[in-house]
């Protein structure tokens, strides 16, 4: 385990691969915090999209109790280094995400995102996705307004970390 800082109630590790109990909580928090076009079905969809892309590297956010309460996750694609993060509902407001931003930062350098600057979207529960864009900003993510992904399912802007 590499640990890159602990807590009063979180530990973060840095890791390389991901055990199938990492793999099915990360798609469970994806699942119930992404809007539900980004949702996976399966399993084997999730670990397909992880192994669609290269030069991955996670840092997980975990209770001592060994629960996986958050993300981060860099990773390669068309030459670029590119990142995503996520939280868990329940302990979100608790510093984890831009503790994950600092440390992924700190590790790995410049890297981009995509984030939904919008509030049209909704999650599989049904309650309203909010954009994150906010948070990005108060953690010193630049916002590139000009580059924006537009694909049927969704419509995000780019940022850098």
């Amino acid at each position: 385990m590499n640990l890159l800082l602990q807590s009063d109630e979180y530990q973060y590790e840095l890791k390389r691969e991901l055990n199938a109990f990492e793999k099915k909580r990360l798609m469970e928090i994806w699942n119930n915090e992404y809007p539900m076009q980004l949702s996976y079905k399966s399993l084997e969809a999730f670990e397909k999209y992880l192994n669609g892309v290269s030069n991955k590297n996670f840092i997980l956010a975990k209770t001592y109790g060994n629960q996986i309460v958050g993300w981060f996750f860099k990773f390669e694609r068309e030459g670029k280094l590119w990142f995503a993060t996520i939280v868990d509902e329940k302990h979100k407001g608790k510093k984890i995400g831009s503790t994950l931003l600092k440390l992924g930062k700190k590790e790995f350098g410049t890297l981009h995102g995509w984030v939904i600057d919008h509030n049209r979207y909704f999650k599989n529960n049904g309650e309203k996705y909010f954009s994150p864009l906010e948070f990005y900003l108060k953690n010193a993510c630049r916002v590139h307004h000009s580059q924006r992904l537009e694909i049927p399912i969704l419509s995000a802007v780019k940022i850098s970390l």
